[in-house]
């Protein structure tokens, strides 16, 4: 298919688990009926984002993927007919995590998942805590409707991850997302923090030639000390905008995305061609010193 819907579904959470999945899923269905094929959900959509501390009662949260969650949404899809990419704190064993996302394909079947490979470790986003770093390597799903590529949040300042994820045939990037603003933050730091998310990410469609969706949460968690930014957008693959949320409010938007173009820019503006994979070696290092 050159043309293919996808929904992009923004939404606050809260402390009820069942609440917040019930919610998505009234979601997934209000864009199916706007005509979405492929909906993606904002990243660990079933909770709060629970990173901000430290605490070994979180990881009650967590669950097995495919699980009780897959199990809702994949009748949903199957149901709408719909593409559905949900992120889920995935219990693989006693003790140990990963912040993953499933894919669910429009007839209802449980494509895969993709275990997120950067892991941030930060004021209130303490996530090395809680999540072991993906050892499924890079992925990419044969839908219905199209083939793409999932990273998750952190994964998205990397143009590596989106480099291989490209060259395994991602049609589309999607970034489900869990990114905000501390309240005591001035305007000036919150838009500058806002437009490097955007912009590096757009950067990927460009260097890529491919699509970029990207979702994330709003509302203000953290007892009002973060605001979840929103702002969820696609870019096409020269990195127009051809949709941006609001920062504030719950949406569910669909975008028509064609992807006959990503032929046309990678034709016209050939940065696949005349990549230089002799010269790449370097980038294997963490860093460039007379140590090596």
């Amino acid at each position: 298919m050159s043309t293919v819907k996808v929904g992009l579904v923004q939404t606050t959470c809260t402390a009820n688990k069942e609440e917040n999945l019930q919610k998505a899923i009234v979601k997934v269905r209000e864009a199916a009926a706007k005509g979405a094929q492929i909906v993606c959900l904002q990243e660990l959509f079933t909770s709060l984002y629970f990173c901000d501390v430290e605490d070994y009662e979180n990881f009650k949260l967590a669950e097995p993927i495919p699980g009780a969650s897959t199990d809702a949404l994949s009748k949903v899809a199957k149901e709408e007919g719909v593409v559905i990419i949900a992120s889920l704190f995935e219990k693989r064993a006693q003790g140990l995590y990963h912040n993953t996302t499933a894919v669910l394909d429009a007839d209802g079947s449980y494509l895969g998942k993709y275990r997120k490979m950067h892991i941030p470790d930060d004021p209130a986003y303490y996530e090395k805590f809680y999540f072991t770093p993906g050892d499924l390597g890079y992925k990419v799903f044969k839908t219905k409707f199209a083939t793409f590529g999932v990273l998750i949040c952190w994964d998205q300042w990397y143009p590596e991850a989106a480099r291989i994820t490209s060259l395994m045939g991602a049609e589309i990037l999607f970034y489900p997302t869990a990114i905000g603003w501390a309240t005591a933050q001035d305007e000036a730091t919150n838009t500058e923090q806002y437009n490097a998310w955007q912009t590096i990410q757009r950067s990927h469609a460009v260097a890529n030639g491919v699509h970029v969706v990207s979702v994330n949460r709003v509302g203000l968690e953290q007892n009002g000390a973060m605001q979840f930014w929103g702002g969820s957008f696609v870019s096409n693959p020269f990195g127009t905008l051809l949709y941006k949320a609001s920062h504030d409010q719950e949406e569910v938007e669909v975008v028509e995305l064609d992807l006959a173009k990503s032929d046309r820019y990678r034709t016209h503006w050939p940065f696949m061609r005349d990549r230089r994979i002799d010269s790449y070696q370097p980038i294997t290092k963490r860093y460039i010193d007379d140590e090596n």
